[in-house]
């Protein structure tokens, strides 16, 4: 008869069960360790070259440098950058695909879209905020009016005679000028374009009075003469545009308009996994090659938690539900 050494067997086994344990404890047994072989997918929801992509290829090396791990950009351009995040909603939670959001995505195409694939305040997980940015209304230069308060009065006397454009209906450049109307208490009628630079050369040609853009780009006009800038939509002055005023500045009450860039996982992400990202955002936009690079595009770094941007987010799809009542994009 054979005696099999059962004791032996059994701390080995308990001792494999512990680290086992041990592990799963501090890492979720479907994700990915830190340093691991397998790149991360980096979803954006915007063609390649636009504002987004711009910042998101800046962003990945750096971030896949704080992380240890692989980080490749992956374009899903289409439906106001819904098929990007819906991508990421039905992805598994084991840390190799993230979505680089642009806020409208998050905030305003819940209450324009008919059909909008999923929901962002239940189906991502928040991750770390990245970064915030203004628009400034600009207006064609050879206008009667060269200032916000001359526009105003100027619409108030001729109702239903200017127009703005926007990248398209429902844009965030839509809704930050139907905002304006409402606060300002004038009317204007809104031309959609299918993005901002064919818009920006029709307010530059005269075909429109003016529009909202983004400051990393809008300056440029600006800056060459082709346009000119009447008001800054944050609640202060920008620091890229230091001499054009604030809409509450110059009266328009309680108007603070902007936008961001987030980062987001695959809903049900394990808490360890959010902190490891979260981290490495934080030592991202703590690198002084960054922050120089978002100042030059007249981005503000915006740090924080999860919690912060998932409050920012559930805050702004608030007040643009009210903003967008009847607009509906199919």
């Amino acid at each position: 008869m054979t005696v099999k050494n059962t004791a032996g067997a059994s701390r080995r086994l308990w001792i494999a069960s512990a680290l086992a344990l041990a592990c799963g404890s501090a890492w979720p047994q479907n994700a990915p360790a830190p340093n691991s072989d397998q790149p991360i997918r980096l979803v954006v929801g915007y063609a390649a070259g636009g504002p987004v992509d711009a910042v998101a290829r800046q962003f990945a090396p750096l971030f896949a440098k704080a992380l240890g791990q692989t980080v490749m950009v992956e374009n899903r351009a289409g439906a106001g950058g819904t098929m990007a995040g819906d991508a990421v909603a039905k992805s598994a939670p084991n840390g190799l695909t993230l979505y680089f959001a642009a806020s409208p995505t998050i905030t305003i195409s819940p209450n324009v879209l008919k059909a909008m694939p999923f929901d962002p305040a239940k189906d991502l997980t928040p991750l770390a905020p990245i970064l915030s940015y203004a628009n400034v209304l600009v207006i064609n230069k050879d206008l009667p009016f060269k200032s916000l308060p001359e526009l105003v009065a100027y619409a108030k006397a001729h109702p239903g005679k200017l127009a703005y454009g926007s990248a398209g209906v429902g844009a965030s450049n839509h809704l930050s000028g139907e905002l304006f109307a409402r606060r300002a208490g004038i009317d204007l009628n809104h031309i959609p374009y299918k993005g901002n630079a064919p818009a920006m050369t029709d307010v530059i040609g005269g075909q429109l009075a003016m529009m909202f853009d983004i400051i990393g780009t809008g300056r440029n006009y600006v800056n060459t003469g082709r346009v000119r800038a009447v008001a800054v939509t944050s609640k202060d002055r920008n620091a890229a545009m230091p001499d054009v005023p604030s809409m509450r500045e110059l009266g328009i009450a309680d108007y603070d308009v902007g936008g961001w860039y987030g980062l987001y996982g695959p809903p049900k992400m394990p808490a360890d996994m959010v902190q490891r990202f979260h981290t490495a955002v934080q030592r991202t936009l703590a690198l002084d090659e960054f922050k120089a690079k978002l100042a030059e595009q007249g981005y503000d770094q915006w740090n924080g938690s999860p919690q912060t941007l998932s409050e920012r987010a559930a805050r702004e799809r608030a007040l643009w539900a009210t903003v967008a009542k009847g607009i509906q994009v199919e």
